[in-house]
């Protein structure tokens, strides 16, 4: 019975790709010489518009990586993703000096983001968006600014809900603007 358990946990847990973004060595001077401790930055996501980013300290690495993966399972959040590639709209996120800006792109742009965003859309599931990080490069801060302008991602659908519209009338034609400016 325990073994099958098991099993089931492994099933669910490998529906997730986990991305080691950052690593930090930290030493205590003690009496005997350095004490070594390590923390680790994790971002975890299902490729399907679940992502979660976790820290974890301990004196080894894997141990690190562990716990800073158990807390991004715990602390994951749906993003709506348009086509299930990119995002519906630009957005802005901040978190101390940290500022990224995250762009929708057209398919076949692919991810251009620098390192700690690219772990984040990785795991998300995002193939194509442009980001820049203007400010702290300090991966926490960037991760965090991150998941700041990703909370703030809305699909037409949640903004026609919270309108009390219907999808078309908050989305509109994409072709729209151009015919009434040729029909000027």
């Amino acid at each position: 019975m325990a073994r099958r358990e098991n099993r089931d946990r492994d099933d669910r847990d490998s529906e997730f790709v986990d991305k080691l973004v950052h690593i930090n060595r930290v030493a205590k001077v003690v009496k005997g010489g350095r004490r070594f401790g390590f923390a680790a930055l994790v971002v975890v996501g299902d490729q399907k518009g679940r992502v979660g980013f976790g820290k974890g300290k301990a004196r080894e690495v894997p141990e690190a990586i562990r716990k800073a993966t158990e807390q991004a399972k715990r602390q994951m959040i749906r993003v709506p993703l348009r086509e299930g590639r990119t995002l519906h709209h630009d957005i802005e996120g901040r978190h101390g000096a940290g500022r990224v800006i995250l762009r929708t792109a057209p398919a076949g742009t692919g991810i251009i983001a620098g390192g700690p965003m690219r772990a984040v859309f990785e795991t998300l599931g995002v193939q194509d968006v442009v980001a820049k990080s203007m400010g702290s490069s300090n991966p926490y801060n960037m991760v965090r600014a991150t998941f700041d302008a990703l909370k703030l991602e809305q699909s037409p659908r949640m903004v026609a809900a919270r309108r009390g519209k219907k999808v078309a009338d908050v989305v509109g034609r994409r072709s729209e603007p151009a015919e009434a400016a040729v029909a000027e």
